[in-house]
């Protein structure tokens, strides 16, 4: 049986253009989000304002979440108005959010427990992704779920892989950003060697981009670094929290991952200049203010 009822808890930077793609895509979609203003758009678009987490799943035979971390989850899912007070037995919960994989696991237990299977389902591309429907999704859970779930995970994302059982998606998602860091930071290294060798930076990536060492982070984040362009697609304060999961999962299975830890380092840099809300293309200034560039990066 098709679903056709779904809810959707949190609608930031990525919640809200994923939840917009379900009703483009012709779910019957409830939402419910902590500051009620963020919720409007959705609603004139034709979605039901719900008035807590629990009120949204018990309308949906599916509800998805997109929050910023672990506590945000459990907050959503198992709290006094949580998700798992008003899911119907049967229905499936969907967590789009980077969060702890052991964080994941016990939260598929309680839902288990209350015959509510979970996918953990964290997504990468960013926000251009999330507003084109291009996400790629990595889902850890049942199987059986998942397949179910399949017509969702469509209208939001393209790449769509079930990588393994509960807390699987979030494992994939945390190597995705150590991929991801890495590849911020050579993208942040490459134009400020440029600069600093007196080379016009979009002309290097115009290149650069389109050959071998060509990256998302540099054909997407490039030009924005390079312009001082600064507005999050994915803040550096999220990415610091994820790098904190990955440290934490590298120290439970004793895996040394330097260059991840660099990347946080550089990002504090920022931090400490209260820039932790900015993009994480914001990483060409930490270096340019190691490069004594004390304007922070512009040429």
């Amino acid at each position: 049986m098709s679903i056709e009822r779904v809810g959707f808890v949190g609608l930031g930077i990525m919640g809200g253009p994923m939840a917009t793609n379900l009703i483009k895509a012709g779910f019957k979609l409830t939402v419910w989000n902590r500051t009620p203003a963020r919720a409007e758009p959705l609603v004139e678009q034709g979605a039901a304002l719900a008035q807590s987490p629990a009120d949204v799943a018990a309308a949906s035979e599916v509800t998805v979440s997109c929050v910023s971390d672990s506590p945000d989850v459990e907050a959503v899912a198992l709290g006094d108005q949580g998700i798992i007070h008003g899911a119907p037995p049967g229905s499936i919960y969907i967590d789009c959010s980077t969060i702890s994989p052991a964080v994941a696991r016990s939260v598929a237990d309680a839902m288990q427990q209350r015959d509510v299977a979970m996918l953990d389902a964290p997504i990468s591309g960013g926000d251009v992704g999330a507003k084109a429907g291009t996400l790629a999704i990595m889902v850890g859970g049942e199987a059986e779920a998942f397949d179910r779930c399949l017509p969702i995970f469509e209208a939001m994302g393209k790449t769509i892989v079930h990588v393994g059982p509960s807390g699987a998606g979030q494992v994939v998602k945390l190597c995705n950003q150590v991929a991801g860091a890495l590849n911020l930071l050579a993208m942040a290294e490459a134009v400020t060697l440029s600069r600093q060798a007196g080379v016009d930076p979009v002309k290097m990536l115009e290149v650069v981009s389109a050959g071998a060492a060509g990256s998302w982070m540099l054909a997407n984040l490039g030009p924005r670094a390079v312009e001082g362009d600064f507005a999050p697609g994915f803040m550096v304060e999220l990415m610091q929290k994820d790098l904190r999961l990955i440290a934490e999962t590298a120290s439970e299975t004793r895996t040394p991952l330097p260059g991840s830890t660099l990347v946080q380092q550089l990002l504090r840099v920022l931090e400490a200049r209260g820039r932790g809300r900015e993009g994480t293309q914001a990483i060409v200034d930490a270096l340019a203010i190691l490069a004594g560039r004390s304007d922070g990066g512009a040429a």
